[in-house]
């Protein structure tokens, strides 16, 4: 269909998992894709498969959390591609643990990775956006985010961290064509929900009202409409992509 045609994407933490999925579902919609995650390995193995769906495919070698790392590799995006027109803060990691127990080091850890570097990406990327005129930021936030959950305090902190800064860019950045938006996942099919116990996972699915959990594909696809001229009139806003756990 060619929705995202001569445009490109930026997504953190894009080498699996989610941010993988959007990348390939931004890739067949004719989006030119930068990839950024730590893993060179997997950053090369995403590359090469994505290449083939006919689009520029790039990838970087970035921390995120690093705020001259991303200045660099945001630079460098731009040399090679010309423009950037979407940004996904995908990247993201978890250090779980009650409160009582939770160190320092484990808080520091989840909002560094998860909020900072939205941060450093999206300080990076708004002066382009501006004078290109339009762009499309979008948060990989979670229900967690929304609702809290024992046991996350840092992540969920981290996520609704997450809603409050796109939030503010999109009051911010409004009136330069620069949307800001978050998706919040609910409980995804992945290589760590996979390694759960049979009866944790339909534990899970049985709270779900579709009774499944979602698939890493549902998530791109709520980012395909973000990123998407469909979405023109859309900013600051919450998308739950979750099946109705969080109604």
């Amino acid at each position: 269909m060619n929705m995202l045609k001569n445009r490109t994407a930026i997504i953190t933490g894009a080498a699996r998992g989610i941010g993988k999925a959007i990348a390939k579902r931004y890739a067949m919609e004719g989006c030119n894709i930068a990839i950024t995650d730590i893993n060179e390995d997997n950053i090369n193995a995403t590359v090469a498969e994505l290449s083939e769906l006919g689009t520029q495919v790039k990838g970087y070698v970035s921390n995120a959390a690093d705020f001259a790392d991303v200045e660099k590799t945001v630079n460098q995006i731009m040399a090679d591609f010309g423009r950037i027109d979407i940004l996904v803060n995908n990247a993201g990691i978890t250090k779980d643990g009650l409160m009582l127990r939770m160190t320092e080091a484990q808080w520091d850890a989840v909002l560094t990775v998860n909020l900072k570097s939205a941060f450093n990406y999206i300080h990076a990327v708004l002066p382009i956006m501006a004078r290109q005129k339009g762009g499309s930021i979008i948060n990989m936030a979670s229900v967690v985010g929304v609702s809290g959950n024992a046991g996350q305090a840092n992540y969920s902190a981290s996520k609704a961290g997450l809603i409050g800064l796109a939030k503010s860019i999109a009051k911010e950045m409004g009136s330069r064509g620069i949307r800001a938006n978050c998706i919040a996942p609910g409980y995804i099919e992945s290589d760590m929900t996979k390694a759960l116990p049979e009866e944790v996972r339909k534990e899970w699915a049985s709270k779900i009202p579709l009774r499944r959990g979602g698939t890493p594909e549902d998530v791109a696809n709520v980012a395909l409409f973000l990123a998407s001229d469909l979405s023109s009139y859309v900013t600051g806003q919450v998308i739950n992509c979750c099946g109705g756990m969080q109604c």
